[in-house]
C-alpha cells in the first residue's frame, strides 16, 4: 500500500516561495515584470469569512411563515375563498356579451319557410346586456362573504399555531445550549473530583473506595455531556427546518432564554381574546354562513326578475344596410318574471336541511364560547404557574452550585463522604436542568396564551 505524505507549510511560508517563483520568473522575461507582494498582504486578499447568521425570535417567525407549508396551504385557501367572494358580487352587476347567429331554413317546394322563422336565411349579431334580480344572487354574496371570513379567522388560526410551534423550537434550542454549557461544568467538576480523590488516596486520607465512586461518577458525568450534545443537534435540526426553505444549520440565537418577561393581567386577556380570538371568529362566522344558507333556500318561493337588452343585426343579410338602403341596426329590450309555482317539496326541503346547519352552527359557537372561557382560565393559571416555578427553580440552581463548592470543600477536609459530593453533583445537574426547562415552560405557555389574544409578548 502506497503511502500519501501531505506537506502542511505556514499560509507566509507558502506565500514567501510562490512570490519568490514569480520573482525568478521575471528575472528570466524582464519584459513582464513583476511586482513583490508580501506575505502579510495576501493574508489581507483573502475574502471574509462570512458571518454566522444571527436570529431573533420575530426574524424565525418571519422566516417560518415563508416556508411553512401548513401555514401556506392556510393562506392560499383563504384567498381562493376571496376570490369566490368578488365572483358572487361580479354576479349581482349586469354583464355584457356578443352573440353570432346565423340560420338557414330548409324552404317547401312553395318557397315557404319551413320554421317560423324571420327569412330562410336570418343573420343574427348582437350585443345583449343582461341583469337578474333576486334574493338568491344576494343571499350567495352575503355567504360568500361570511365564507371569506371564515377562511381568514382559519388562517389566523395556523398562524397562531405556528407561533407556539416556532417558540417553543426556538427556546427549546436555547434551553439545549444552556443544558450543554451545564453538562460541561459537570463533565470538568467530575474530573476534579476524580483527580481530588486519587491524591487523597496517595496521601492515606481516604479509601480506594472514594476513588471508584468518583470514577464512576465522572463516566456518567461524561455520558451526559453525550446526551446534551446529541440533544443540542437535534434541537438545531429541528429548528432549522422549520424555519428555513434549504438545510442550514449555521446560525445563533439571539435572545436570551432566561430574559425578563412580564405576565398580562388576567382582565387583559380576557379582553384582547373576546375581541381577537380566531376560533370565536371561525365559529360566528359559520352561523352568519349558515344564516345565510337559510335566506337563500327561502328565496326558492320568490319570484325572480330578469333585463335583456339587446342591439345590432337581426336581418336576412349579414351587413348594416339591406338592399334597398334601409339600416339592419336595432335594438329590442325584454323583462321576464319567473315566478316558482310547484317542484314537489324541494324548497322546502332545502330550507330544512339550511336550519339544521344554522342550529348545529349555533350550537358549536355556544361551544367555542365556553371553550374559549376555560382556555383562558386554563393557560393563564398554566403560565403563572410557571412563572411562579421559575423564580423557585433559578434560586434552587444558585443554591445548588453553592452546595457542590461546599461539600467538595468539606470533603477536602475530611468533613464529607462522597457519597455526599456525588449527591451534591446530581443535585446540581438536576437543578439546571429543571431551571432550563422551567424557562422554556413558561415561553410556550406564553405562547399559547398569544394564541388566545393575539398580541406576541416578547422581550
Amino acid at each position: 500500500m502506497k503511502t500519501l505524505r501531505i506537506l502542511v507549510l505556514p499560509w507566509a511560508s507558502v506565500a514567501a516561495v510562490f512570490v519568490s517563483i514569480v520573482g525568478r520568473a521575471g528575472a528570466q522575461e524582464s519584459q513582464f515584470p513583476v511586482r513583490t507582494v508580501p506575505a502579510n498582504s495576501a493574508q489581507q486578499a483573502l475574502p471574509p469569512a462570512s458571518p454566522v447568521l444571527r436570529l431573533t425570535l420575530e426574524d424565525a417567525l418571519a422566516r417560518a411563515r415563508k416556508n411553512s407549508t401548513q401555514f401556506l396551504a392556510a393562506q392560499t385557501e383563504a384567498a381562493i375563498v376571496r376570490q369566490d367572494r368578488y365572483q358572487a358580487a361580479a354576479a349581482l352587476l349586469p354583464s355584457v356579451t356578443y352573440n353570432n347567429l346565423a340560420l338557414y331554413t330548409q324552404l317547401n317546394s312553395n318557397g315557404v319557410i319551413f320554421i317560423a322563422n324571420n327569412a330562410a336565411h336570418e343573420y343574427v349579431s348582437q350585443a345583449n346586456v343582461h341583469e337578474s334580480i333576486d334574493l338568491l344572487s344576494v343571499s350567495n354574496y352575503r355567504r360568500a362573504s361570511a365564507a371569506s371570513a371564515l377562511a381568514k379567522a382559519r388562517a389566523e388560526i395556523a398562524s397562531r399555531g405556528l407561533v407556539v410551534t416556532v417558540v417553543q423550537s426556538y427556546y427549546a434550542v436555547a434551553a439545549a445550549q444552556q443544558k450543554l454549557e451545564a453538562a460541561k461544568k459537570n463533565g470538568d467538576e467530575g474530573d476534579r473530583f476524580l483527580k481530588l480523590t486519587q491524591e487523597l488516596e496517595k496521601g492515606g486520607e481516604v479509601a480506594h473506595s472514594d476513588v471508584i465512586k468518583a470514577e464512576l461518577q465522572m463516566q456518567d458525568r461524561h455520558r451526559q455531556l453525550l446526551e446534551a450534545q446529541l440533544g443540542l443537534l437535534n434541537a438545531r435540526l429541528g429548528f432549522a427546518v422549520l424555519i428555513f426553505p434549504d438545510f442550514n444549520d449555521d446560525f445563533e440565537l439571539a435572545e436570551d432564554l432566561h430574559a425578563s418577561v412580564p405576565l398580562p393581567t388576567l382582565a387583559e386577556v380576557q379582553q384582547r381574546a373576546a375581541r381577537d380570538n380566531p376560533d370565536l371568529r371561525v365559529a360566528l362566522a359559520s352561523v352568519q354562513q349558515a344564516g345565510h344558507d337559510v335566506t337563500g333556500a327561502r328565496a326558492g318561493y320568490l319570484p325572480s326578475l330578469s333585463f335583456d337588452y339587446w342591439y345590432g343585426i337581426d336581418a336576412p343579410q349579414f351587413a348594416v344596410n339591406g338592399p334597398n338602403g334601409i339600416s339592419n341596426l336595432g335594438s329590442s329590450a325584454a323583462a321576464t318574471v319567473n315566478i316558482p309555482v310547484w317542484n314537489w317539496g324541494a324548497t322546502q326541503s332545502r330550507i330544512k336541511q339550511a336550519e339544521m346547519r344554522r342550529t348545529q352552527a349555533q350550537r358549536e359557537l355556544s361551544l367555542a364560547q365556553r371553550k374559549l372561557l376555560a382556555e383562558i382560565k386554563s393557560l393563564y393559571a398554566e403560565a403563572e404557574t410557571a412563572l411562579n416555578e421559575l423564580t423557585g427553580l433559578s434560586r434552587a440552581a444558585e443554591l445548588s452550585a453553592e452546595s457542590l463548592h461546599l461539600t467538595t470543600l468539606r470533603y477536602r477536609g475530611g468533613e464529607a463522604t462522597v457519597l455526599e459530593v456525588v449527591d451534591a453533583q446530581t443535585t446540581f445537574a438536576q437543578a439546571n436542568a429543571a431551571y432550563q426547562d422551567g424557562a422554556v415552560r413558561y415561553r410556550v405557555a406564553l405562547a399559547n396564551l398569544q394564541t388566545l389574544t393575539g398580541v406576541l409578548t416578547t422581550p
